[in-house]
């Protein structure tokens, strides 16, 4: 058998890498530019994403917080196309008539409520987190009530309310006589009160069940194997893991307590010792026609929930919850 034919073959050509080729031909190799977006506006992309809702941010809060501002600086009464510059007489009005500020103390029924909710949204998230009986309906039942439009419940609960109405015929089995629950000065906020913890408490609960849903189920695992009771679970588990959600909450509970509206305006229209600071502002901006100091106690009212805010924060600053 012959040899194979290779004599007068040439071996096949390397291929060498644009680098080696250069240096090959005494050449400077050439440095690969790096890849740029056409026109070089890269940077501009995420803007233009950014760009609708800036603007409605911008048309629909920031605007109006301005105007709101120069509107408390003047004496204008909301109809009228010319306005006169008063400086601090509205603010100075404000803080001498003590009237205006007694309307603070029924925020404290509401902040009361708030606390009430937030035990009861904490309870009810921790139950229904674990291996609970029909858990998925109890979680529509409690956070049904949010749904529901503020008006309707309002309406709902002034009939409830009424003399003779549902909680009378409820207590009257008990023996309890009939009260004046929304025509008692005495009764009336607790009343009200109870309507805001029916109606936000499933906010909350759902809130707190996201937040302990994401716990490692290896903590609880640990936890049992120490012989931790549900209460010790709670206390050193999922109560410290979830304490930015509950710092959220607090916040919003405070100034929510602060901004009452919808519930005591519908029912009761801010009667018998029941008017909260935003049900006097809107009097006096549209039933006695003075948009200048109701514009100074919208201002006093935000600066009074930004300083709140920052106090909470200050007091209970968010740490990194690491778990593990």
């Amino acid at each position: 058998m012959s040899a194979p034919r290779t004599a007068g073959r040439r071996p096949p050509a390397r291929i060498l890498p644009p680098q080696d080729a250069a240096r090959s031909r005494g050449r400077r190799p050439r440095r690969m530019a790096p890849l740029r977006r056409k026109g070089g506006a890269w940077w501009v992309t995420p803007w233009l994403y950014l760009l609708v809702p800036l603007a409605l941010l911008v048309t629909f809060t920031l605007l109006p917080v301005v105007d709101m501002v120069s509107y408390s600086f003047t004496d204008w009464d909301g109809i009228s196309p010319t306005r006169n510059f008063v400086g601090f007489d509205n603010y100075t009005d404000l803080f001498t008539r003590p009237q205006l500020f007694q309307v603070f103390w029924v925020s404290l029924f509401y902040l009361g409520a708030s606390v009430v909710q937030i035990c009861a949204a904490l309870y009810f998230a921790t139950v229904l987190s674990f291996n609970t009986r029909l858990r998925n309906l109890f979680k529509g039942l409690l956070f049904f009530p949010y749904l529901i439009n503020g008006v309707a419940v309002g309406f709902v609960f002034l009939y409830f309310f009424q003399p003779g109405g549902t909680l009378d015929t409820v207590m009257g089995w008990f023996g309890a006589g009939p009260h004046l629950w929304l025509g008692n000065p005495h009764l009336v906020n607790t009343s009200l009160a109870g309507v805001s913890v029916w109606r936000f408490m499933g906010l909350n609960m759902v809130l707190f069940i996201g937040a302990i849903q994401s716990i490692p189920p290896q903590l609880y695992e640990a936890a049992a194997l120490d012989g931790a009771s549900r209460w010790q679970q709670f206390r050193f588990v999922i109560a410290p893991s979830i304490r930015p959600i509950i710092s959220l909450s607090v916040i919003l509970a405070i100034s929510g307590s602060l901004s009452v509206f919808e519930i005591p305006f519908i029912m009761t229209g801010g009667s018998n010792n029941s008017e909260t600071f935003v049900i006097q502002t809107i009097k006096l901006a549209f039933n006695f026609n003075k948009t200048g100091l109701a514009s100074a106690a919208a201002v006093v009212l935000l600066l009074i929930v930004l300083l709140v805010t920052w106090v909470q924060r200050l007091l209970f600053p968010d740490e990194r919850v690491e778990q593990s």
